[in-house]
């Protein structure tokens, strides 16, 4: 499981733990709040919304504040004015990026992502400019302890596109609609899930080596920071041991 999905595996984890975790809620918050202004307050008609929900619970987010969001996307409460925007460019080593926003004042949001991308030897690029090399999955991790192989058959089995197998890892990927399903089989062949969500998966990566994979790091690390910044995707491709090595100094 090398690549970006690695990485997202390493941030997840450290966000159950991380100091920032107001920005964390901050973040669920609004994809809570924007699945419910997009499909409705009814949690079983709104798959987007169940997948918001789900997503903060894992970050251990408190009831009242998932419903104070909802309220927030269905006008039942006062809420911000927020759009979504999203942002393409390359960063270090030719790696195409993308970012997804939620923002209430896109005059600051989009100046700060700019500079990010320049200051940490990317550029930002057009609408579509890398957009194209991406497509829309579900991807799940999971903890197999006692049968890895039976989770990754129950995974195929239920619709899943790809089963890699490290250890007592599982990384499943499938299309969008049917991440319920999938996760629903998982965890009746029981095993533990430790995420799943939407994302947007790379049609192909860029290698990055050990020397390059640094600033393409610190990179991602300084727009994931941004307040504004839900979401980012990136296309390379850095060994696990590497991302292991590094990942604690980015």
């Amino acid at each position: 499981m090398s690549g970006h999905s690695k990485w997202a595996g390493i941030k997840h984890k450290k966000a159950l733990v991380d100091a920032k975790r107001g920005q964390t809620f901050t973040r669920a918050a609004r994809e809570i709040t924007m699945a419910a202004r997009e499909g409705g307050g009814d949690v079983d008609g709104n798959f987007r919304l169940r997948l918001a929900m789900q997503k903060a619970r894992e970050v251990n987010m408190p009831a009242d504040k998932i419903q104070s969001a909802i309220a927030r996307g269905t006008g039942a409460s006062k809420a911000d004015s927020l759009e979504e925007l999203r942002y393409e460019g390359y960063g270090p080593a030719g790696v195409a990026i993308m970012v997804d926003a939620v923002t209430d004042n896109r005059n600051r949001t989009a100046p700060a992502v700019r500079h990010l991308f320049a200051k940490h030897g990317g550029n930002l690029g057009d609408s579509n400019s890398v957009a194209w090399m991406f497509e829309r999955k579900g991807v799940l991790e999971v903890s197999a302890e006692r049968d890895p192989d039976a989770a990754g058959l129950a995974a195929i089995e239920a619709g899943a596109d790809d089963i890699r197998v490290d250890g007592e890892s599982v990384e499943v990927t499938c299309e969008a609609g049917l991440l319920e399903a999938v996760r629903s089989a998982l965890e009746a062949a029981g095993a533990r899930v430790e995420s799943a969500e939407v994302t947007m998966l790379p049609k192909q990566t860029v290698a990055v080596d050990e020397e390059r994979a640094p600033a393409v790091l610190r990179l991602l690390e300084a727009l994931e920071d941004d307040d504004d910044v839900q979401q980012v995707y990136a296309n390379f491709d850095i060994a696990a041991d590497v991302l292991e090595r590094i990942s604690a100094g980015v």
